[in-house]
């Protein structure tokens, strides 16, 4: 299995920044593409921002041109930068990845979560 970690949350005001970090860990795997999901209370889960091992990049509609994400594949991270967030930016986020472990087996984690409140 793969465990992932994510860091970085907490308050902020309207237009302000946050990163948020993801970490993988296991014995033997390799990432196929990790992207950021986030939920806010009585609503679906939806997808922000993912990336694969390969580069190719998507992002949700609500935060193109304000979110980037980055990966680190060497150290199994990934990161979000959220640059001028809204209130409707709060929301529990939640990494998660796609892996190949032991060269053979597609495997799907989630994080635990970080959560995300802006004030406005």
């Amino acid at each position: 299995q793969v465990q992932l970690v994510e860091s970085g949350g907490g308050l902020v005001q309207a237009g302000g920044s946050l990163r948020l970090s993801c970490a993988a860990s296991g014995s033997d795997f390799s990432i196929i593409a990790m992207g950021w999901y986030r939920q806010a209370p009585g609503k679906q889960r939806e997808k922000v921002a993912s990336i694969t091992s390969a580069g190719s990049i998507q992002y949700g509609d609500s935060v193109k041109g304000r979110f980037t994400i980055s990966m680190n594949n060497a150290k199994h991270t990934v990161d979000l930068q959220m640059n001028n967030l809204k209130p409707e930016d709060t929301a529990i986020y939640y990494c998660n990845g796609d892996f190949v472990l032991f060269q053979e087996y597609e495997y799907d984690s989630w994080g635990r979560g970080t959560q995300v409140t802006v004030s406005s």
